[in-house]
């Protein structure tokens, strides 16, 4: 695999504005969610977030607290139409826990079970921006569904998304929660080994991998037409978000982006 020694010409454009580190449900920190990282000097020039006070039903002011994110995302440097509008559109607090509805549209990451998170909106907003940046994806893959909710996100503006789940209670749960509402339909999902990618489905425009591993399997670097860009964490102790572009048969274009700290990325399943 050819690595050139220069990254991406048109790598993201995104504004580099500080973010809060994300806050997280009990038993959880930033070393076990899907997050970004800001080391320790990084001046946060937005201020914390405020979390959106709790209600007896949520369902009755979601669309207020969407819209308050979706302005935030915003202020913070996702300038991706398609991503912000398909952020507006799903219903977060729909893809986790009852009694962690009321802190859905924190700029946080939650816990969905299985030792495992729902991303920080930021983080899913940014990972699409960048993936889809100067581009018409029109069929993806995502590795690590978790609950669905990145899946539900892309299917509101990709007409092909395909996810694969390592976690046979996840995949349960995200085949429940993608069976309702705005989409229903839209993704094919699959419980398998996300290492391994959907030869059969390939190859794709996009890719989006939503655990880390030391290294990006090569396998899935394969899977992309050219012209299509993969981004993933990668790293161990260290996590970065990295962003693969085909150039060719044989050929990518590789930039390092974010500090982030992810789920590990495992082999296998997990009944």
């Amino acid at each position: 695999m050819n690595k050139p020694r220069h990254p991406l010409d048109r790598a993201v454009r995104i504004s580099r504005s500080p973010v809060r580190s994300s806050t997280l449900g009990p038993g959880y920190s930033v070393a076990n969610s899907n997050t970004r990282i800001l080391g320790p000097h990084a001046p946060h020039a937005l201020g914390p977030v405020q979390p959106p006070a709790a209600s007896a039903n949520l369902g009755l002011n979601s669309d207020r607290l969407r819209t308050q994110m979706v302005r935030r995302l915003r202020e913070q440097g996702i300038t991706d139409d398609r991503v912000l509008a398909a952020m507006q559109t799903v219903a977060r607090h729909d893809f986790v826990d009852q009694g962690l509805a009321s802190r859905a549209y924190e700029d946080a990451a939650l816990p969905i079970g299985y030792g495992q998170t729902i991303s920080q909106p930021w983080v899913v907003a940014y990972m699409l921006a960048v993936m889809s940046e100067g581009r018409t994806p029109q069929r993806v893959l995502e590795i690590g569904a978790g609950c669905g909710y990145q899946a539900a996100v892309m299917a509101q503006f990709i007409p092909e998304v395909y996810a694969v789940e390592r976690i046979r209670g996840l995949y349960d749960q995200a085949r429940l929660n993608l069976s309702r509402g705005r989409s229903r339909g839209r993704v094919r999902l699959s419980f398998g080994d996300g290492m391994q990618g959907l030869e059969h489905r390939a190859p794709f425009d996009g890719i989006v991998v939503a655990a880390a591993g030391v290294k990006i399997p090569e396998v899935l670097l394969h899977q992309l037409a050219i012209g299509a860009r993969l981004i993933a964490p990668e790293g161990a102790a260290h996590q970065r978000l990295i962003l693969f572009e085909r150039t060719g048969t044989a050929s990518w274009h590789r930039v390092e982006l974010e500090d982030v700290r992810f789920v590990p990325l495992r082999p296998g399943t997990q009944p």
